[in-house]
């Protein structure tokens, strides 16, 4: 091979190998796509919707997150309802928290197309998992869907280490029209 297409190779090759050390450290310590399974977060985010979590979020209430299913071997998705030290309750489908009213109406949709009873079972934190609070370093997560979600009723609080991150956006499919 030539000199001048040693180095004509080498400069395409340069900028290939940094782009990709580039992608590969965003994903690992930035962002990182992920794609939403199952009905828990509807209508929100339904089954094969496809987000953008960041892993640099300082999480709030009400942030949406991805976390280590402590149940299985798959990412989760759900909404953070518990910070810790919170006592959350749930009472004739009104969300409390340390024993203030909060309006959700991320549920209105779902809400309106229930024919009968509560869309949110009555609880509180301490019937559901044995504490008055969340405890530090973990939250209390539930679905949007809340008739079809398993969450944090199910399987107690998500430890901060289990956070994968925050989303942040949602893509939309994009169609070609023939």
């Amino acid at each position: 091979m030539e000199k001048s297409q040693k180095r004509e190779l080498i400069s395409w090759l340069r900028p290939i190998i940094i782009a990709v050390i580039i992608a590969v450290v965003c994903r690992q310590f930035l962002i990182a796509p992920i794609t939403v399974r199952g009905e828990s977060m509807e209508p929100t985010y339904v089954d094969d919707n496809k987000v953008l979590i960041s892993k640099l979020s300082h999480i709030e209430r009400f942030d949406i997150i991805v976390f280590d299913a402590p149940d299985s071997d798959e990412k989760y998705i759900k909404r953070v309802i518990g910070l810790p030290g919170d006592h959350v309750a749930m009472k004739d489908d009104i969300l409390y928290i340390n024993g203030k009213e909060y309006d959700e109406p991320y549920l209105n949709t779902k809400k309106e197309n229930l024919l009968e009873g509560h869309f949110t079972y009555d609880f509180t934190l301490e019937e559901i998992t044995d504490e008055k609070v969340v405890p530090s370093n973990s939250y209390f997560v539930l679905g949007d869907n809340r008739l079809e979600s398993s969450d944090s009723r199910e399987y107690g609080f998500i430890s901060k280490n289990a956070v994968k991150g925050e989303v942040k956006l949602k893509f939309f499919p994009i169609s070609i029209a023939k």
